[in-house]
């Protein structure tokens, strides 16, 4: 039976399409920026899984859209954007090196759910369960890899708000930003959970509050700074 809550992947899938957008352009602008490119492909991936949550609650359950759904939100769901962060906070050869690691766990882990047979007399028309996998070591591999994301992008994000939070003369936008982003990014952490524990729908609120908590921290630190980009050209030389 279908609720309110199944319908709410179809916004998230826009919310994550438009933020996608805008994530284009300021790559776009700044080409040599790879955090903007993984925040991209992160925002991306994150509505492809709410795509596929989306078509489930619209057509029902299928064997291609479930496995879609198990690579792109449980594999997908969080790491490109944390490999942002990573991007952003460490040396390039560091985050390029921790990317290959990154990389080869979400191909190896994406085979396996790709193979793995499925158990049809679990399936539930409109609900999507990684609990169908009837190879269920594959399902180890996800808390793995959201552990690192929950790391990297809620606990860079509350790193970074600690540190704006400690100077006394630094602007607070952009401690209240990255608040925003590691709330954000705690939110579908949590829905992942009560997914693997059978309840989807907290995963699928959980989902689009952390995304517009995510983007309203993105957009509250970069407008701050075009702000101050601006202030600064104001000022006569």
């Amino acid at each position: 039976m279908t609720t309110f809550v199944h319908y709410i992947p179809i916004a998230t899938s826009f919310v994550a399409a438009a933020f996608t957008f805008v994530l284009f352009k300021h790559w776009r602008s700044k080409p040599s920026s790879l955090y903007l490119m993984w925040w991209m492909i992160g925002a991306a991936m994150f509505g492809a899984g709410t795509v596929t949550e989306s078509i489930t609650t619209l057509f029902g359950w299928n064997l291609v859209t479930f496995k879609a759904w198990y690579i792109t939100g449980a594999l997908l769901g969080g790491a490109p954007l944390a490999q942002g962060t990573v991007y952003l906070m460490m040396a390039d050869k560091t985050a390029h090196r921790m990317t290959a690691v990154l990389l080869t766990v979400i191909v190896i882990a994406s085979v396996c759910v790709t193979l793995s047979p499925v158990n049809y007399e679990l399936v539930e028309t409109h609900r999507l369960s990684g609990s169908v996998l009837v190879w269920t070591w594959v399902r180890l591999f996800s808390p793995f890899i959201n552990i690192y994301a929950f790391i990297f992008l809620a606990g860079g994000a509350a790193w970074s708000a600690w540190k704006y939070a400690r100077k006394a003369d630094s602007d607070k936008a952009y401690m209240w930003g990255n608040i925003l982003i590691a709330v954000g990014a705690l939110l579908p952490g949590i829905g992942g959970t009560s997914a693997r524990a059978g309840y989807v729908e907290v995963l699928y609120v959980t989902e689009f509050l952390g995304l517009l908590l995510i983007w309203g921290g993105y957009r509250i630190m970069t407008r701050r700074r075009v702000s101050s980009i601006h202030a600064k050209q104001r000022v006569p030389s």
